[in-house]
């Protein structure tokens, strides 16, 4: 018998500060990825049918250029928070938990750094 109080038991049994901010995180970033995905799909029907030319001239305007990656890192964030969730709901095995979160990370890091590097080179103009 513990002369304990029902909260006195449940204090310390868990972190109560580290769901906030992957909340508001995820909030953010749809946020974010409402208003950039609007100005992209707005952005596709204006130049619907475009050839490969006229969309690399596009690109290389500044302002579509800067949108373009954040919207590619914006999304590629809100993707890793989302499957980071999830595989922290339905996988129960730790070694494989901690894997398969460092994994989807490096995955997001690494389709981060093409998306940007791919629009940045079209940007610039280079070939290839």
């Amino acid at each position: 018998m513990s002369l304990q109080t029902p909260l006195g038991r449940a204090l310390g049994l868990g972190s109560a500060k580290s769901g906030f901010s992957h909340w508001w995180g995820q909030r953010l970033s749809a946020a974010a990825l409402l208003i950039l995905g609007l100005w992209f799909a707005a952005s596709l029907i204006g130049i619907g049918g475009a050839d490969h030319a006229t969309v690399a001239a596009w690109i290389a305007a500044t302002p579509h250029a800067i949108l373009l990656i954040l919207l590619v890192a914006t999304l590629l964030y809100h993707s890793c928070l989302g499957v980071t969730v999830v595989i922290e709901d339905y996988m129960h095995d730790a070694r494989a938990l901690v894997l398969m979160l460092v994994l989807v990370r490096f995955a997001h890091a690494a389709l981060a750094v093409a998306g940007i590097l791919s629009i940045v080179k079209l940007s610039l103009g280079a070939q290839a």
